[in-house]
């Protein structure tokens, strides 16, 4: 499990069919052969370690589902290790596996942030609310507005230096994973005749108490 929030921007230095290498020295030497590290918001597990990088293998379910296939040495990429038991949670909860690629359709500077849309399928577009998370390539996001196919956020300063949504163009890929408590909303949900409730909400773990119901 991670948070979206990007501890490193590493450098890919070499692929080859089953697995990437990545200069990371900032983070490097906390990681152990075995941990799961999210790259790009694709959760991958280390499997070889040396002093500033690392190597994971990735599996052709993955280079189907996300834009690590694209990836050539040089090529730079957001970096989070798996969150720790006890740690803040300051981005939402992300699982690192990815729902499907997206497109960068503009960017738009206002005062300080950018604007950037999205373009994403109908399976993501179809979990996507206004005021609610996405992560974009592992980035821990909030939605603006959306439309039928796309969808907007807004990139302060700090996310577009400290990550590598800042270099984006229009065209360019994206990782897409959407907030996973949607997920499970509409599977609760589905098949049922009435409408959702507060007391269904709180059944299901989705808010802590009901409040009682007051008689006139």
């Amino acid at each position: 499990m991670f948070t979206g929030i990007i501890e490193e921007v590493g450098v890919i230095k070499a692929t080859q069919a089953r697995g990437l290498s990545i200069f990371a020295p900032k983070i490097c030497p906390g990681i152990k052969i075995g941990d799961s590290i999210a790259l790009n918001g694709a959760c991958l597990t280390a499997t070889a370690l040396g002093t500033s990088s690392f190597w994971v293998e990735v599996m052709p379910e993955t280079l189907r589902r996300t834009n690590l296939g694209r990836l050539s040495p040089g090529n730079k990429v957001n970096l989070e290790r798996a969150l720790a038991l006890g740690g803040r949670l300051g981005g939402h909860l992300v699982q690192g596996h990815v729902d499907t690629v997206g497109e960068v359709s503009s960017i738009v500077a206002e005062a300080e942030a950018i604007i950037a849309r999205y373009t994403a399928p109908p399976q993501v577009m179809r979990y996507v609310v206004e005021k609610g998370f996405i992560a974009v390539d592992g980035v821990s996001l909030t939605v603006i507005d959306h439309d039928a196919t796309s969808f907007r956020v807004s990139l302060v300063s700090y996310t577009r230096q400290h990550t590598t949504l800042g270099s984006k163009h229009p065209g360019d890929w994206v990782n897409l994973e959407v907030d996973i408590v949607a997920k499970y909303v509409e599977q609760f949900t589905r098949g049922r005749s009435s409408p959702i409730s507060a007391e269904f909400l709180a059944e299901h773990g989705f808010l802590n108490s009901v409040p009682p119901t007051v008689s006139s």
